[in-house]
């Protein structure tokens, strides 16, 4: 009898650590996974957010150049209006620039969604992102928005006097100071999470598609500013 008690009482133990053992293996192994799913979303949105910075700066960067080079334009054409029609071009790339619009759908994810500030998990980060945003606004308002009503009031393809009305130098001023301070917030924020280049570049390549039809839509603006260029010029 006392060994039966025994023998039941070792299968009993038996039984009893095996359940426990399964339960532990089971939530063991099922917050695993939860902790690499929340890792990998996380690393997506953070990606996602970075690679949102960069096509913001490359637009930027592109409106930049070309505002700093209708600066020099008109600095040129006030010392010498008859070089006017020579540098126009350059006046007029710079209309095409204020109509630059960036892309918030990455902007409205981050804002809108409690889950996101989850998912991120790092407040210092949040608030970086939330800079980052602000400050594009900022650039929006103060370098597209107010430069293309100036234009659109002053006519100034139609005579140097009207030209001269826009300060495209100031601008210019105000979109380095812009690009300066996002490009800033851009870096802090890949040093904060330890984002790696090559992992970026190669989520940036799945967006191809959408890029190459960007570029299009480029092209065929150009050439319409062109073409109402030569219509100014020969309705003169």
């Amino acid at each position: 009898m006392k060994e039966k008690h025994l023998s039941d009482a070792k299968r009993f133990l038996l039984t009893l650590l095996a359940t426990t053992f399964s339960i532990i293996l089971t939530f063991g192994t099922s917050a695993i996974i939860e902790r690499r799913h929340k890792a990998a979303a996380k690393k997506e949105m953070v990606m996602m957010i970075i690679y949102d910075f960069d096509k913001t700066l490359e637009q930027a960067q592109y409106a930049d150049s070309v505002l700093q080079q209708a600066g020099v334009a008109e600095m040129e054409i006030a010392q010498h209006p008859e070089y006017y029609d020579s540098l126009r071009p350059q006046i007029m790339s710079a209309v095409g620039v204020t109509q630059t619009e960036f892309s918030e759908t990455t902007e409205k994810i981050f804002s809108s969604n409690i889950e996101t500030f989850n998912t991120l998990g790092n407040v210092n980060f949040v608030h970086e992102v939330s800079a980052f945003y602000h400050n594009r606004r900022m650039y929006k308002q103060l370098v597209f928005d107010e430069l293309l009503t100036l234009i659109q009031n002053s006519r100034i393809m139609f005579s140097v006097e009207n030209l001269l009305e826009v300060s495209f130098p100031m601008y210019s001023l105000y979109s380095w100071q812009g690009l300066v301070a996002m490009r800033a917030v851009r870096n802090r924020c890949v040093q904060m999470m330890n984002v790696n280049e090559k992992e970026l570049e190669k989520f940036s390549q799945r967006r191809t598609v959408t890029e190459d039809i960007s570029k299009e839509d480029s092209i065929i603006l150009e050439q319409r500013i062109q073409d109402m260029l030569e219509f100014s010029r020969m309705n003169r």
